[in-house]
């Protein structure tokens, strides 16, 4: 059974950093684009960044602040956060990219993790 399990999530300052990380078992991604998405209250699900095996991809509001990656051998992908603003806070999920098409469209994924909440304060 596939599992993807995001930690780190946590209430922090505006200006302030945090990292998470996504935790993926069940089966082997390599390959495969990982992504991470957020979702803040009354608001759609949007993309944040994805990672590819070589290549990284950024939504133009999170970009020069955050920084994908990803360990294949652990089979994990991170999300390191810097400069916060209050207006990242949301529930932060991370998803495995199972279909052709653009990285920013959700419905790409197959597989999501239950997500991690960031609040940022001002």
């Amino acid at each position: 059974q596939v599992q993807l399990v995001e930690s780190g999530g946590g209430l922090v300052q505006a200006g302030g950093s945090l990292r998470l990380s996504c935790a993926a078992s069940g089966r082997t991604f390599t390959g495969y684009p990982m992504a991470w998405f957020r979702q803040a209250p009354g608001k759609e699900r949007e993309f944040v960044a994805a990672a590819t095996t070589g290549n990284t991809f950024y939504a133009a509001s999170v970009k020069n602040r955050f920084t994908i990656s990803r360990d294949n051998a652990k089979n994990t992908v991170y999300l390191q956060m810097t400069n916060l603003e209050p207006e990242d806070t949301a529930i932060y999920y991370c998803a495995v990219k199972t279909m052709t098409g653009s990285y920013d469209v959700a419905a790409r994924y197959g597989y999501w993790g239950r997500g991690t909440q960031v609040t940022v304060s001002s």
